[in-house]
């Protein structure tokens, strides 16, 4: 991340900031690593730490599914309409394991009146179809279809949909990240890089709201909701500085690279984790080698689950996939294109293909919600 800064602060840290009352402003450091990672500092109007009272907590995760069976997995999501309420009951994880939880959110209420805070993971929200605002105590992002929204953990937010939305919901339990491959000594994204800091939109406008009520936060840690009400508004920040801070990424943006003969998925790395890489297929030319293939070749994972969501266009290596589902392939069996699909790409010159890939290096388990959308005869689709 880059340094950014919004509304009013005082020329140095730890310094007295006053309003124009002559009263002190809150200054909240919100840091990572402890104080060793990159951080923000937030002036609140009021202080930030004053509890109203506690409404207790509820359940709020998921239940693993029994079916542990090693096999190739579709997951048929494609077609399926509203999936709850509002935008955390709506969310419905289907892949899980210690390091993220992947699931999918199409919200039926699209607006929320009260406000929420991830306090154990950071979150990617990638916009499959819908468009809306992303207010947060940071200031509000406007987002639109193929958008991913990244949040960190302890960002307090609200999400405005605009219409019907579909989003993919990834939880990390460690930063999220872009790639080490792609950045300088300093952080800096390279001129290789098939994005630069450019194409990243941070917070643009500060939504101050320094009156009193009360205020709903829903805070997710260990398993559970926790409700908090607060006199005043998680949004009465007035100004803020530093390195944490969410933004939004158009998976359009992001410039593939391509060669001679079919390159491997890490080109098409975007974001990292602790235990797992985030990559983006988007519309590309093919190879150029004169006997290339486009299609991928054959892959044995020994050490990596592969998940694909697959988002836009022609899967030319998939039959029978549409888009808005998931396919995971686990490690210890190989994976492919179906039958045909290889001679068939051979001659292709560009795909306009758009997926999201999740490469995780511990294996992923079903949900009790991701039972429903299984389909039972994927396994056997590489029969001819």
């Amino acid at each position: 991340m880059f340094y950014h800064k919004l509304g009013k602060i005082p020329q140095k840290r730890h310094t007295q900031f006053r309003n124009q009352n002559n009263e002190l402003y809150a200054e909240e450091l919100v840091s990572s690593k402890g104080f060793s990672g990159v951080y923000s500092n937030l002036y609140h109007d009021q202080i930030p730490t004053r509890i109203e009272r506690l409404e207790g907590s509820e359940k709020y995760g998921w239940e693993f599914s029994d079916d542990r069976d090693l096999k190739p997995i579709h997951l048929n999501t494609a077609n399926f309409g509203k999936t709850g309420g509002d935008f955390l009951d709506a969310r419905k994880y289907l892949m899980v394991n210690n390091d993220v939880a992947i699931g999918i959110c199409n919200p039926e209420v699209l607006t929320m009146d009260y406000f929420y805070k991830n306090g154990e993971s950071d979150e990617i929200l990638f916009i499959h179809e819908g468009s809306g605002v992303l207010h947060t105590q940071l200031g509000a992002i406007e987002f639109g279809k193929f958008d991913y929204l990244v949040i960190p953990r302890t960002v307090i937010y609200q999400i405005e949909f605009k219409e019907e939305s579909r989003v993919l919901v990834v939880e990390s339990a460690s930063p999220v990240e872009t790639p080490n491959r792609y950045r300088n000594e300093l952080g800096q994204l390279l001129e290789h890089s098939p994005f630069c800091e450019r194409d990243i939109r941070p917070p643009q406008v500060l939504e101050t709201n320094t009156e009193k009520g009360e205020y709903l936060v829903k805070v997710k840690k260990l398993g559970k909701l926790h409700n908090f009400i607060y006199e005043t508004s998680p949004f009465d920040v007035v100004g803020w500085d530093g390195f944490l801070w969410p933004y939004a990424f158009n998976i359009l943006d992001f410039e593939p690279i391509t060669g001679r003969i079919h390159q491997p998925p890490p080109v098409h790395q975007t974001f990292q984790a602790w235990n797992y890489v985030i990559c983006s297929f988007v519309p590309r030319l093919f190879d150029y080698h004169p006997k290339s293939i486009p299609a991928p070749y054959n892959h044995s994972n020994i050490d990596s689950d592969e998940v694909l969501f697959y988002t836009d266009g022609n899967f030319m290596s998939r039959r029978g996939i549409d888009k808005g589902s998931f396919t995971l392939h686990p490690g210890g069996i190989p994976h492919g294109p179906h039958p045909g699909t290889v001679e068939k790409s051979i001659g292709a010159k560009e795909t306009k293909e758009i997926a999201v890939m999740i490469d995780t290096f511990k294996p992923l388990f079903l949900t009790k919600d991701a039972e429903s959308f299984v389909d039972p005869d994927y396994p056997y689709s590489w029969k001819d």
